[in-house]
């Protein structure tokens, strides 16, 4: 049985500075590191106080260089939940005075009552700060 999601690894361009962003900005901690003995990738990996899972972030020497695209197969985006509507627009603002670009709290498209505030990492990932009113984190099917 499957009971969790244990981590999820996102690749990116340069892993000193997303992992700088997402400490600075979303306040994860560093935890761990790896290069691989030879030197084709490193990971930097991050944890956050309200998250169960782990969070990799993998630069691969042989990478491209393009940002990140969700039209491509592969991720679309990544979305945190957060308690209530308050702490999203807490974070907005924690969002705006960090120079951070995103989206004004809106509706959920998926769940009803639920609301969203989007914007990017340095690679341009989509991430997604989530208030569901119902306080689950399981899809509704």
């Amino acid at each position: 049985m499957i009971s969790g999601i244990h981590h999820l690894g996102l690749t990116v361009r340069d892993v000193d500075a997303s992992a700088a962003w997402y400490m600075e900005v979303l306040g994860f901690r560093q935890a761990g590191e790896f290069r691989s003995p030879d030197g084709a990738r490193r990971k930097v990996f991050l944890r956050h106080d309200g998250l169960r899972a782990r969070l990799g972030l993998t630069q691969h020497r042989e990478g491209g260089r393009e940002v990140f695209d969700e039209t491509h197969v592969g991720l679309d985006h990544l979305a945190f939940a957060v308690a209530d509507g308050a702490e999203l627009d807490a974070w907005a603002a924690r969002l705006a005075d960090a120079g951070v670009v995103h989206s004004p709290v809106a509706p959920a498209n998926s769940i009803p009552g639920a609301a969203v505030l989007v914007f990017r990492d340095p690679d341009n990932i989509q991430l997604e700060l989530f208030a569901d009113p119902s306080g689950s984190v399981d899809p509704p099917f």
